[in-house]
């Protein structure tokens, strides 16, 4: 097949930890690597956020990255990306119109707008990433998402042929903004098993200290806050945050500073270390100097730490939200636990950390897992299967058409 993907903000060649850059990126280059590997000609198509990008980079896996001018070519916030999606849109139907493709799929609503305007009979199929009424619902006032996602992905699920979503819950939320069952596939989030596994180069660690870590942005919906405070209830650790800005930039961060005077607080500020932006290269080496991983968001999509830090053979504790719950084996792989709740938090902690034998069965689950379910070559697979079903099946919807990109303009 001729597959197009596209990725209007997160780019599947970006360094990975910005404000705008995490699983998403990992999910569509991963999935443009996959899809290659199994034959398929592959294009994402991605914003050009910076005028010194060439047009078209071919990656070593395989497939082709495309940059598409829309709004300047400079980085912006992909909360006001929403303004430039008609001139991404024209720019896809002149590159598809030359060379069309069987289908396109689209990861994240505003590419999905995009995608819709500009595919005419091409079906397109749909992966959210993340829904603005959860965001809404969880950030309130300080949600920054343009005010009309929402309404425009309601009509995205009408108009696209196929919704894949990534976790139960996402499903759940797509069912109450009108998806029908038989338009909606799960399939999650992967991991590469073979650069993360328990072999391999460890992270120096502190002596006498057990290790916990998070990894990942630095936004407080992340609840790197909670990991901070649950410091205090065992003082024979350090937390060790991997991610966030480059290390000589730390100390002007605003959330980094944040975080720092929230270990102030709480007695724990010798105890916490950030490390910076680290090479992609080097994140399993950091996973596996940890003792525990945390993944503790507010709420979460889907959250690929989880997955790297079970295939690397490291326990988990994350909190029971999203797409966590299903990829976290409560009690099997990690613990699961309540969401905001430091003190819940810190009890788990000190407990899995007084029991090595725990941990390390925690471990060696969470390796299997990893390698049964999340292998990204099962998602490329599964998700190929997704495609073969939808272009052996009519259109589902009379209305695919532009309509929902022009209430962008």
């Amino acid at each position: 097949m001729r597959i197009s993907l596209v990725s209007e903000h997160a780019s599947p060649l970006a360094a990975i930890g910005g404000v705008d850059a995490g699983g998403q990126n990992v999910h569509v280059a991963a999935l443009a690597a996959g899809l290659a590997a199994r034959g398929h000609d592959v294009t994402v198509h991605t914003r050009r956020d910076d005028v010194a990008l060439p047009d078209e980079v071919v990656t070593q896996d395989g497939y082709r990255v495309r940059h598409v001018a829309a709004g300047p070519p400079e980085n912006l916030p992909k909360d006001d990306l929403l303004r430039h999606m008609p001139d991404f849109a024209s720019a896809l139907r002149r590159q598809w119109s030359a060379a069309r493709p069987d289908l396109v799929h689209a990861h994240f609503w505003m590419s999905g707008l995009a995608a819709v305007a500009a595919a005419g009979d091409v079906p397109v199929l749909q992966t959210f990433h993340a829904l603005g009424s959860v965001k809404r619902r969880h950030q309130g006032a300080a949600d920054t998402s343009p005010p009309q996602r929402v309404q425009l992905e309601r009509a995205l699920c009408r108009t696209v042929r196929h919704v894949v979503a990534t976790c139960s819950d996402e499903v759940f939320e797509l069912r109450r903004l009108g998806l029908s069952h038989e338009r909606v596939t799960i399939v999650p989030c992967g991991v590469d098993t073979e650069v993360f596994s328990p072999q391999g180069p460890v992270a120096p660690r502190t002596p006498g200290r057990q290790r916990l870590l998070v990894l990942g942005r630095l936004v407080e919906r992340k609840g790197q806050d909670d990991a901070v405070r649950a410091l205090a209830v065992v003082p024979g650790a350090e937390l060790v945050v991997v991610g966030g800005p480059p290390r000589d930039e730390l100390d002007r961060d605003p959330e980094v500073r944040r975080l720092r005077a929230v270990a102030a607080g709480a007695g724990v500020a010798e105890r916490l270390r950030f490390t910076g932006a680290v090479a992609r290269t080097d994140v399993p080496a950091w996973i596996r100097s940890a003792d525990v991983v945390l993944a503790v968001p507010w709420y979460e999509p889907f959250g690929i730490t989880p997955l790297e830090a079970m295939a690397c053979g490291r326990p988990v504790v994350a909190t029971a939200v999203g797409g966590l719950v299903d990829s976290v084996a409560d009690g099997v792989t990690g613990d699961l636990v309540p969401p905001r709740d430091p003190v819940a938090l810190g009890a788990v902690l000190a407990a899995l950390l007084a029991d090595d034998a725990r941990r390390a069965a925690y471990g060696a689950a969470g390796v299997r897992r990893a390698r049964s379910r999340y292998r990204w070559a099962r998602v490329a697979a599964d998700t190929e299967a997704v495609y073969g079903q939808v272009l052996g099946s009519p259109a589902v919807a009379e209305n695919r058409v532009t309509r929902p990109v022009e209430a962008a303009r």
